[in-house]
Protein backbone atom coordinates (compact mmCIF):
# COMPACT_ATOMS: atom_id res chain seq x y z
CA UNK A 1 0.00 0.00 0.00
CA UNK A 2 3.21 2.22 0.94
CA UNK A 3 4.64 1.67 -2.03
CA UNK A 4 1.43 2.62 -4.32
CA UNK A 5 1.10 5.43 -2.51
CA UNK A 6 4.44 6.69 -3.25
CA UNK A 7 4.02 5.88 -6.75
CA UNK A 8 0.62 7.73 -7.11
CA UNK A 9 2.22 10.76 -4.96
CA UNK A 10 5.59 10.89 -7.66
CA UNK A 11 3.15 10.38 -10.49
CA UNK A 12 0.85 13.36 -9.07
CA UNK A 13 4.46 15.81 -8.73
CA UNK A 14 5.45 14.62 -12.21
CA UNK A 15 1.99 15.46 -13.86
CA UNK A 16 2.18 18.48 -12.90
CA UNK A 17 5.70 19.86 -13.49
CA UNK A 18 5.53 18.05 -17.05
CA UNK A 19 1.47 19.54 -17.59
CA UNK A 20 2.35 22.05 -20.27
CA UNK A 21 4.66 19.44 -22.33
CA UNK A 22 1.52 16.88 -21.94
CA UNK A 23 -0.35 19.36 -23.76
CA UNK A 24 2.23 19.31 -26.69
CA UNK A 25 2.65 15.51 -27.55
CA UNK A 26 5.55 16.67 -30.31
CA UNK A 27 7.37 18.09 -27.40
CA UNK A 28 10.43 16.49 -25.61
CA UNK A 29 8.88 16.76 -22.44
CA UNK A 30 5.93 14.57 -23.41
CA UNK A 31 8.19 11.86 -23.42
CA UNK A 32 10.30 12.55 -20.65
CA UNK A 33 6.74 12.55 -18.37
CA UNK A 34 6.91 8.91 -18.99
CA UNK A 35 10.24 8.26 -18.79
CA UNK A 36 10.07 9.13 -15.52
CA UNK A 37 6.58 7.42 -14.78
CA UNK A 38 9.08 4.26 -15.54
CA UNK A 39 11.96 5.12 -14.03
CA UNK A 40 9.23 5.94 -10.70
CA UNK A 41 8.00 2.76 -11.14
CA UNK A 42 11.74 0.74 -10.94
CA UNK A 43 12.58 2.72 -8.17
CA UNK A 44 9.80 1.81 -5.81
CA UNK A 45 9.15 -1.54 -7.22
CA UNK A 46 12.89 -2.25 -6.76
CA UNK A 47 13.51 -0.16 -3.62
CA UNK A 48 13.24 -3.12 -0.90
CA UNK A 49 16.12 -4.72 -2.55
CA UNK A 50 18.42 -1.58 -2.78
CA UNK A 51 20.92 -2.33 0.79
CA UNK A 52 20.50 -6.49 -0.22
CA UNK A 53 23.80 -7.66 -0.66
CA UNK A 54 25.51 -4.22 -0.58
CA UNK A 55 28.55 -5.92 -2.33
CA UNK A 56 27.30 -8.17 -5.35
CA UNK A 57 28.84 -6.84 -8.43
CA UNK A 58 25.34 -5.81 -9.94
CA UNK A 59 24.88 -3.74 -6.36
CA UNK A 60 28.43 -2.06 -7.03
CA UNK A 61 27.45 -0.95 -10.71
CA UNK A 62 23.98 -0.03 -9.53
CA UNK A 63 25.49 2.45 -6.98
CA UNK A 64 28.12 3.63 -9.66
CA UNK A 65 25.14 4.55 -12.24
CA UNK A 66 23.03 6.11 -9.08
CA UNK A 67 25.86 7.98 -8.00
CA UNK A 68 27.17 9.16 -11.42
CA UNK A 69 23.16 10.40 -12.17
CA UNK A 70 22.85 13.37 -9.92
CA UNK A 71 26.37 14.95 -10.89
CA UNK A 72 25.90 14.58 -14.25
CA UNK A 73 22.38 16.59 -13.73
CA UNK A 74 23.39 19.22 -11.70
CA UNK A 75 26.42 19.90 -13.99
CA UNK A 76 23.99 20.16 -16.95
CA UNK A 77 21.61 22.43 -15.30
CA UNK A 78 24.35 25.32 -14.27
CA UNK A 79 26.32 24.71 -16.88
CA UNK A 80 22.85 25.48 -19.38
CA UNK A 81 22.19 28.21 -16.63
CA UNK A 82 25.76 29.73 -16.80
CA UNK A 83 26.99 29.54 -20.81
CA UNK A 84 23.32 28.90 -22.07
CA UNK A 85 22.16 32.75 -21.28
CA UNK A 86 18.34 31.52 -20.71
CA UNK A 87 15.97 34.18 -21.90
CA UNK A 88 12.54 34.61 -21.99
CA UNK A 89 12.82 35.20 -25.95
CA UNK A 90 11.86 31.62 -25.88
CA UNK A 91 8.22 31.47 -24.73
CA UNK A 92 7.77 27.60 -25.30
CA UNK A 93 5.39 27.04 -22.17
CA UNK A 94 6.71 23.60 -22.31
CA UNK A 95 10.32 24.31 -21.72
CA UNK A 96 11.35 24.94 -17.55
CA UNK A 97 13.37 27.92 -17.46
CA UNK A 98 16.85 26.97 -17.67
CA UNK A 99 16.11 25.25 -20.95
CA UNK A 100 15.25 28.48 -22.89
CA UNK A 101 19.06 29.07 -23.43
CA UNK A 102 19.82 31.98 -26.37
CA UNK A 103 23.10 30.15 -26.60
CA UNK A 104 23.93 26.82 -27.60
CA UNK A 105 25.92 25.07 -24.55
CA UNK A 106 28.96 23.07 -25.86
CA UNK A 107 31.27 23.18 -22.48
CA UNK A 108 32.04 20.91 -20.05
CA UNK A 109 30.19 17.98 -20.60
CA UNK A 110 28.16 18.97 -23.21
CA UNK A 111 31.98 18.71 -24.91
CA UNK A 112 31.38 15.25 -25.34
CA UNK A 113 27.54 13.90 -24.78
CA UNK A 114 24.29 16.59 -26.10
CA UNK A 115 22.06 14.94 -23.89
CA UNK A 116 23.42 14.97 -20.26
CA UNK A 117 20.72 15.16 -18.37
CA UNK A 118 18.92 12.42 -20.39
CA UNK A 119 22.12 10.29 -20.05
CA UNK A 120 21.65 10.62 -15.65
CA UNK A 121 17.99 9.52 -16.09
CA UNK A 122 19.14 6.60 -18.09
CA UNK A 123 21.85 5.82 -15.28
CA UNK A 124 19.30 6.28 -12.35
CA UNK A 125 17.14 3.83 -14.62
CA UNK A 126 19.73 1.27 -14.79
CA UNK A 127 20.76 1.90 -11.96
CA UNK A 128 17.70 0.95 -10.16
CA UNK A 129 16.88 -1.93 -12.38
CA UNK A 130 20.10 -3.72 -11.45
CA UNK A 131 19.06 -3.61 -7.80
CA UNK A 132 16.70 -6.72 -8.50
CA UNK A 133 16.24 -7.75 -12.31
CA UNK A 134 12.52 -9.46 -12.72
CA UNK A 135 10.51 -9.57 -15.36
CA UNK A 136 8.56 -6.13 -14.59
CA UNK A 137 11.92 -4.08 -14.31
CA UNK A 138 13.42 -5.15 -17.51
CA UNK A 139 9.77 -3.44 -19.24
CA UNK A 140 10.20 -1.14 -17.05
CA UNK A 141 14.07 0.14 -18.03
CA UNK A 142 13.34 -0.99 -21.27
CA UNK A 143 10.29 1.81 -21.31
CA UNK A 144 12.35 4.44 -19.76
CA UNK A 145 15.12 3.75 -22.28
CA UNK A 146 12.88 3.95 -25.01
CA UNK A 147 11.12 7.32 -24.33
CA UNK A 148 14.10 8.69 -23.31
CA UNK A 149 16.01 7.88 -26.81
CA UNK A 150 12.37 9.44 -27.54
CA UNK A 151 12.91 12.72 -25.74
CA UNK A 152 16.54 13.08 -26.71
CA UNK A 153 15.63 12.78 -30.37
CA UNK A 154 12.46 15.13 -30.27
CA UNK A 155 15.14 17.47 -28.23
CA UNK A 156 17.18 17.31 -31.06
CA UNK A 157 14.79 18.22 -33.78
CA UNK A 158 13.49 21.25 -31.54
CA UNK A 159 17.35 22.75 -30.74
CA UNK A 160 18.12 22.38 -34.28
CA UNK A 161 15.11 24.54 -34.91
CA UNK A 162 16.30 26.93 -32.64
CA UNK A 163 20.37 26.80 -32.97
CA UNK A 164 19.65 26.33 -36.93
CA UNK A 165 23.42 24.99 -38.42
CA UNK A 166 25.25 25.54 -35.17
CA UNK A 167 23.64 22.36 -33.80
CA UNK A 168 24.11 20.66 -36.75
CA UNK A 169 27.68 20.69 -36.49
CA UNK A 170 27.33 20.19 -33.24
CA UNK A 171 25.73 16.60 -33.31
CA UNK A 172 28.61 15.87 -35.70
CA UNK A 173 31.22 16.42 -32.75
CA UNK A 174 29.60 15.06 -29.82
CA UNK A 175 27.62 11.60 -28.35
CA UNK A 176 24.29 11.38 -27.64
CA UNK A 177 24.60 10.35 -24.12
CA UNK A 178 27.74 8.11 -23.41
CA UNK A 179 31.17 10.48 -24.84
CA UNK A 180 32.68 8.24 -27.60
CA UNK A 181 30.22 5.40 -27.77
CA UNK A 182 26.26 6.58 -28.21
Amino acid sequence: MTSLLIFLLGTAFFGWVSRNALLKPRSHGFYRFFAWECILGLVVLNFPMWHTDPFAPHQLVSWLLLLTSPVLAIEAVRLLRKEGQPSTVRADAELYSFEKTSTLVTTGIYRHIRHPMYAALLFLAWGAFLKDASVASVALVAGASAMLLLTALRDEVECGEHFGAAYAEYMKVSKRFIPRVF
